[in-house]
Parts: structure tokens; C-alpha cells; sequence
């Protein structure tokens, strides 16, 4: 045997034969088919690996010939290599509390824990996004999206009058359904466009616009007609939720919020109640969708309406990483380069010959 590998603690062989045994064991009760015995088996290596690491001072070179031995006691299985047994260590590490584990980790499939680990570091967010994939059947891409543009902190966060018009079982699900902002960046859109280039590009790319809505939602049309004592009105984008069971109409603004605009979608949704709704529906929901809002005029806009109304703000550009913002310069820090700059071609003009 080479010289490098005596550093290996004597009790290692032993440790490997029972690890053996515990995959056989687990490959004889699901054969590595089920995904939560699976899931728990990971956990179970991952947990061996921290312990001895914390208590025995084992290195990354005791990961990496332990994949090589496991590849060779089980050359039919691919999960044992060195980075995917570091993320069952991290794995276990993220959640300590078994018991917890049956509830959340292993329920869903192992590269969706992996993507959870990567990029979600806050304990609660990772079991809020847990509880979403198993709630709305993520796949790995989708939660992946998902948390790339923190629908953690979007959720449930749109300005809304719920409260004062809705029975509270459906004023809390609706309000836990919408976001305070919605990423539109899917549509290459500049801050210029205008209403009805943004409504044209969300219907020509209505799956991605479905998928940032959410789960429930169910197109019904755009620039919906509606006709009142001979006078025609359209509305913007009609949905149907069918977690909801109601209507939803959503109204698009491509400036700042302004309180006439809970007028106009106030009187689309009664027209929706009168002419639409069917008695089994619940009350049909205006969101209005606009590039900024304050808070204070949005809520003396709502108050006293009848009907629920959400406001909401939408991006069409992506988000600037927080490591980029933070080496952006200041407005401060360009206006002195600006200023510095301009000294020095003064001085230039006045007095261009060299020092």
C-alpha cells in the first residue's frame, strides 16, 4: 500500500464495513428505488462523515478514498462520488433533528435538496421552499427559479384590502397567493415600453407569465370585452384561480401607481361579478400591476372600496446581485470623479503646455 494512505485512522475499516452494511440493508429494502429511503441513507452517511469529522479530525482525503471504495463495493450505483458525498455531509448538517428530515428532506428528490443547499443558506427559507415544491410539484428547474429571484420575500407581499372585503379564509389564501413584486424579465421589455407592448409580450409568452403567477391561475383572455349600456370596455388580462374559485383580472400600468387606478379596476371587477361570476364562484380579484408604488397612496386608494383589490409592482429587467451592487460606486463617489475630471480639462485649456 503507498505511503500516503497511512495517515488513515485504525478504525476506519471498520467504519467502512459498516457503512457497508447499512447499504445493503437499504438496498435489500427499497433497492435504492424509494426515494425517502434513499434521501435517508444519504442522511445517514452524511451524519457518519460529520461526526467523525468533528470528533476524530477526519479530512477531505478520507471523502475522496471513501468515494473511490464505495465506487468499487458498488460499481452499479453513481451517487457516491466525492462532491455528492460532501453534500450529504452538508446535508445532514443542515438538518441536524431527524424527525425533522422525515417531515421536509426526504421528501422530495435529492437534486432538489442539493439545489436547496447550494443556494439557500437561512434554515427557515430552506424549509419554506420545501414546503412550496411539495405543495405545487416543483421540478428542479422550476424551484431553482423560484429561488433565483426570491419568491421567499415576494410572497404574500402585495399591498391589498382583503382583509376588509373577504371572508378571512379567502382573504388569507389570496393574500398568501400574490407577491408584492413580479419578475417580468423573461420579456426583454425596456423601462420605455408601453402598455400595450407589455400586454402583447405577456401573451406571447403567457407559460412563463403563468409559471410567475403561480400555481391555480387559468388564462381566460386579453383585452376581455366587456359591454355596458351599448359602451364597450376591455380588460387587460382575465384569469380564472382555481385554487381561488373566482375570477381575476389583472390591469396593466407602466407607470407609477395613481389612485384613480383603483376606480377603473374597481368597476371592471363588479362588471365581472355581474356578467361572469356563477354562483359557486367566490369574488372576483382586480390586481393592478404597476412600476412603483407607495405605500400611503395605495392604501388611502383602497380604502373604502368594495371590491378586493392587490397592487403590485413588476421589474422587466433582472435583479443586480447584491456583490455587484455593493461595488457599484455611489452617486456621491461619480459626481466627484465627474467634477475631478472637469478641473483637470479646465486646467488643461487654460494652460495646455506639458509641466
Amino acid at each position: 500500500m503507498p505511503k500516503q494512505e497511512s495517515f488513515f485512522p485504525d478504525n476506519y475499516d471498520d467504519f467502512f464495513r459498516k457503512l457497508k452494511e447499512r447499504i445493503r440493508s437499504s438496498q435489500i429494502k427499497a433497492a435504492l428505488a424509494v426515494n425517502q429511503e434513499l434521501i435517508l441513507l444519504y442522511w445517514h452517511i452524511g451524519r457518519e462523515i460529520l461526526q467523525r469529522q468533528k470528533k476524530e479530525g477526519w479530512g477531505a482525503k478520507v471523502i475522496d478514498r471513501l468515494a473511490r471504495d464505495l465506487k468499487v463495493e458498488f460499481p452499479e450505483l453513481t451517487g457516491f462520488s466525492p462532491r455528492n458525498l460532501n453534500y450529504m455531509r452538508s446535508f445532514a448538517e443542515a438538518y441536524p433533528d431527524e424527525a425533522i428530515l422525515h417531515q421536509l428532506g426526504a421528501k422530495i428528490p435529492w437534486k432538489h435538496n442539493c439545489a436547496i443547499l447550494d443556494k439557500v443558506k437561512d434554515p427557515e427559507q430552506r424549509v419554506w421552499y420545501i414546503q412550496k415544491t411539495l405543495e405545487n410539484s416543483w421540478s428542479r428547474n422550476v424551484l431553482i427559479y423560484q429561488i433565483d429571484t426570491d419568491l421567499y420575500s415576494r410572497q404574500g407581499g402585495a399591498l391589498t384590502n382583503f382583509q376588509e372585503v373577504l371572508p378571512a379564509h379567502q382573504s388569507d389564501l389570496a393574500q398568501s397567493l400574490l407577491k408584492s413584486e413580479y419578475n417580468l424579465a423573461f420579456l426583454n421589455l425596456n423601462d420605455k415600453a408601453l402598455e400595450r407592448d407589455l400586454e402583447r409580450a405577456l401573451v406571447e409568452r403567457m407559460q412563463k407569465f403563468l409559471l410567475e403567477l403561480g400555481v391555480g391561475f387559468a388564462f381566460v383572455g386579453s383585452q376581455y370585452r366587456l359591454e355596458l349600456e351599448g359602451e364597450e370596455f376591455f380588460v387587460d388580462l382575465l384569469f380564472y384561480h382555481l385554487g381561488l374559485s373566482c375570477f381575476v383580472v389583472i390591469e396593466l400600468k407602466t407607470t407609477d401607481f395613481k389612485p384613480e387606478y383603483s376606480g377603473q379596476i374597481n368597476f371592471y371587477v363588479n362588471v365581472i361579478d355581474e356578467k361572469l361570476r356563477r354562483p359557486h364562484d367566490n369574488p372576483t380579484i382586480g390586481i393592478i400591476l404597476c412600476r412603483s408604488k407607495k405605500k400611503s397612496v395605495v392604501e388611502y386608494a383602497l380604502r373604502g372600496m368594495s371590491q378586493p383589490i392587490s397592487v403590485s409592482t413588476y421589474r422587466t429587467t433582472a435583479a443586480l446581485p447584491d456583490e455587484f451592487k455593493a461595488k457599484l460606486p455611489s452617486i456621491e463617489d461619480l459626481q466627484h470623479e465627474i467634477e475631478s475630471v472637469a478641473a483637470e480639462v479646465d486646467k488643461f485649456e487654460q494652460d495646455p503646455s506639458p509641466d
